[in-house]
């Protein structure tokens, strides 16, 4: 009883479910570019891309470093605005899981921690930059793993078998 204290979460070595902690997350490298600087005609209403990447690398056994890069650019006319990129990393347990759900724990559910820390970042580089803020919209990282998970663009329920 004594180590069963309110808000007490046993250690990772005395549990033997299923794992997914985060151990660190940190700002891996960002760059930051506008060939222009903010001169505008007063008319802001660029074309924002925004593209994502995930990349995993191991580091021990049980341990992955998950790296999330995000890249926005923004486009007024045909001229380059700004483009910044930020790789937000993360350092995650994963131990005691399925294939599966390590393949979507680093697809899906890593990223989706990952995110708003980039999020952040990149608002705060395009303001810092002299652009107005831009806030990023939420990203379902649910949804994207599941349709790479299946390229054909089939609903995972009417694929035969």
């Amino acid at each position: 009883m004594a180590n069963e204290a309110a808000g007490t979460v046993p250690a990772p070595e005395e549990t033997n479910g299923p794992v997914l902690q985060l151990q660190h997350v940190y700002l891996k490298d960002c760059s930051y570019e506008a060939p222009n600087g903010p001169r505008g005609d007063g008319n802001w209403n660029p074309q924002i891309n925004l593209d994502l990447q995930t990349a995993v690398t191991a580091l021990a056994p049980d341990v992955q470093e998950v790296v999330l890069t995000v890249t926005v650019s923004a486009k007024q006319g045909e001229a380059t605005a700004f483009l910044v990129e930020v790789k937000q990393a993360g350092v995650f347990l994963l131990r005691n899981l399925s294939e599966e759900d390590t393949k979507r724990a680093i697809g899906a559910i890593c990223p989706g921690v990952l995110f708003p820390y980039a999020r952040a970042e990149v608002s705060h580089l395009i303001t810092q930059g002299g652009f107005p803020q831009l806030l990023l919209p939420p990203v379902n990282f649910d949804a994207l793993y599941a349709a790479n998970q299946n390229p054909q663009g089939m609903p995972a329920n009417q694929q035969a078998n």
